[in-house]
């Protein structure tokens, strides 16, 4: 019987061992090989860790540069904006965090204020104001209340405020003729408080043709509602598709942050304006919603 056992086990260990002996090597796959190959697969890197400006930080994909802009301009100043180091995180104005939910790739080094005031809109009158204000143009400095009531900056540098009661606004003459960044960032932050999405959609231009440009903005007025701006834009070197990048502050008021692009991973920070739908991350927009200062 003893026998008879050892036998069942050798012969049960002969055709156990006979099953793993190795597979004809024409027909198998091999799992190693295969992954491999797709780490061996050129995979591009869009960024830029050292990089520290928008245009130093993003690169464009291959065979994409990025548009010629006019030294010393509104769109080269958006394109070499300064950034926080690689993986900062974007600051509320109370100094809490904002987490990135795949929401921004970039943080914009510049101070924001104190108070809930630096959102969306501020944002974007905050940038082309700023850009103003440091190439000596105060007399194109000037914004809408929600009101309609046009505040200009080169009555502010005068020593004139701006008195807002209810729905009515009038200037006032009380203080001296001023034109230090202190004063120039009151100016500011009374825009912020009494202009927004909807007095900013007014007071811009629809954009005529399919081709935005870099200081073009995508905004949908209202109480609430939602403004980016294009801060970069790149040109295919044969078909002369287009791809964008956008850049946006929030609610509550918050630092500037250049997007990630939630409809295409592939592309992502830059966008395509082809469809008619233009998902952010934070926010959907329509080609419609182009407008321009």
């Amino acid at each position: 019987m003893r026998y008879i056992f050892m036998k069942f086990i050798l012969l049960l260990f002969i055709i156990l061992f006979s099953c793993k002996a190795e597979p004809d090597r024409e027909h198998q796959i091999d799992p190693v090989s295969d992954k491999l190959t797709e780490q061996q697969e050129p995979v591009q890197s869009l960024f830029n860790p050292k990089g520290s400006t928008v245009e130093s930080r993003i690169r464009t994909l291959d065979n994409y540069q990025r548009v010629a802009v006019v030294e010393d301009s509104y769109e080269q100043y958006l394109r070499k904006l300064p950034l926080k180091p690689d993986g900062s995180s974007v600051q509320y104005y109370n100094g809490g965090v904002k987490s990135n939910y795949n929401t921004y790739c970039a943080v914009v080094d510049l101070p924001i204020g104190k108070e809930n005031l630096h959102q969306c809109a501020d944002a974007i009158m905050r940038l082309r104001a700023e850009y103003l204000w440091r190439s000596g143009q105060y007399d194109q400095i000037h914004f809408n209340l929600t009101n309609g009531f046009t505040v200009e900056y080169s009555e502010w540098m005068k020593g004139r405020r701006m008195i807002v009661e209810g729905n009515r606004s009038y200037w006032d003459d009380g203080r001296n003729p001023s034109n230090s960044y202190e004063d120039f960032w009151n100016y500011m932050e009374l825009i912020f408080m009494y202009a927004g999405t909807a007095s900013l959609e007014n007071e811009l231009v629809p954009l005529e043709g399919d081709e935005a440009e870099i200081g073009d903005i995508l905004i949908q007025g209202g109480f609430p509602g939602h403004a980016v701006i294009i801060v970069d834009k790149a040109r295919h070197e044969e078909s002369g598709d287009l791809f964008y990048l956008l850049a946006q502050s929030y609610m509550p008021a918050q630092e500037i942050q250049v997007l990630q692009n939630p409809m295409d991973s592939k592309i992502s920070p830059w966008y395509e304006f082809k469809d008619t739908r233009i998902e952010t991350p934070e926010w959907i927009f329509y080609k419609e919603d182009l407008r321009s200062f």
